[in-house]
């Protein structure tokens, strides 16, 4: 990690909604999700956030160095259509360690999409990669 990387680290993402990022497109086999409203889906929400959050971080990691997700607590307060566009704030706001935490919040043109926290880890890519190769079996 590099000494770049510290609280005040923000980013924001624009983001129009496609229609395939609406609820019944989430898990296609699933019949109850495919009944549900076309509108963003909580799971793609998190995705945008996370992906928020990761642009923050450019140029302040170390080669060799990737962030993974590891919590989420986030509010959905409000549907989001195709079409709309969603705008992600996230800022950081703590390094302890490895661990990173944000505070992100989004909003469409008509209200407050999204309030919460996120954490993200830093790890060593070649090191988390042999570890998962112990966890997966041929």
């Amino acid at each position: 990690m590099r000494v770049s990387l510290r609280p005040g680290l923000a980013s924001r993402l624009d983001y129009v909604v496609p229609a395939e990022r609406t609820v019944p497109h989430l898990l296609p086999e699933s019949e109850y999700f495919a009944a549900l409203p076309a509108v963003l889906a909580t799971g793609y929400l998190v995705a945008i956030v996370e992906w928020t959050c990761m642009r923050a971080l450019d140029g302040h990691l170390d080669d060799g160095e990737q962030t993974l997700g590891v919590h989420v607590d986030l509010s959905h307060q409000a549907p989001t259509p195709p079409g709309s566009t969603l705008t992600v704030h996230a800022e950081l706001g703590a390094v302890e360690g490895r661990q990173l935490t944000f505070t992100v919040r989004a909003h469409d043109d008509a209200a407050t999409v999204c309030e919460g926290v996120h954490r993200r880890a830093v790890i060593d890519t070649e090191r988390f990669h042999a570890r998962l190769r112990t966890r997966t079996t041929d």
